[in-house]
């Protein structure tokens, strides 16, 4: 079954060329494209889209907002953003916010793999951007400790195979448990370290170590 992907994108032109390079691969599904995230809840409430493309710079919108918005409803739907934006403001907000990626718009010919990436349980992210991402502390009133510390063995287990850039299918390989239940797993950690992603739950272990 194809992947149904929602994009949010105000410039037409990257907007076709985006929706090109994905209805040339039969994997995916532009199921909708919208100039603004003003309806984002409701959208994703009706379309039901398995990875949404996040521009951050929208008329009447801001794609930081909207991934707050859609955490509201759903903690789970991954949410990739793409955007000219890579100063460590909009890029740390992004995440904090609850995006599973962040791409810049030069460099589009990624969305593909960077959606099966984050479907998988990666974390994709344009390079320059990834080594921003290394100097930033998350912000929590608990400390890192306390955080890391209550986490079981398994689950301690699992967000060092994370931290080492794993994805789903190899840590359940190199654990010898199913895919699924690698899921539950992480929903578990990210819950404990409160946080959205693997991006600050990464940031929380390198802390506590």
């Amino acid at each position: 079954m194809a992947i149904r992907v929602l994009i949010y994108e105000d410039n037409e032109n990257l907007l076709k060329s985006i929706q090109t390079l994905l209805l040339f691969n039969n994997d995916f599904d532009v199921i909708a494209a919208m100039p603004d995230a003003v309806s984002v809840k409701d959208d994703i409430g009706v379309l039901k889209p398995d990875v949404v493309i996040m521009d951050i710079d929208m008329p009447h919108s801001n794609g930081v907002d909207a991934v707050t918005a859609i955490r509201t409803i759903n903690n789970d739907l991954p949410v990739l953003m793409f955007t000219v934006f890579e100063d460590n403001e909009n890029i740390f907000n992004a995440i904090c916010a609850g995006a599973n990626g962040y791409l810049l718009k030069k460099n589009f010919d990624q969305i593909p793999a960077s959606i099966k990436d984050v479907l998988d349980g990666g974390a994709p992210m344009t390079s320059s951007v990834a080594k921003k991402v290394l100097t930033f502390v998350p912000k929590n009133k608990s400390t890192p400790n306390e955080d890391v510390e209550s986490l079981s063995a398994r689950e301690k287990e699992i967000l060092e195979y994370i931290v080492k850039g794993y994805s789903y299918k190899m840590i359940a390989a190199e654990t010898n448990i199913a895919v699924e239940t690698v899921r539950s797993h992480v929903k578990k950690i990210y819950k404990k370290l409160q946080v959205n992603n693997a991006t600050a739950a990464v940031y929380k272990f390198n802390q506590h170590n």
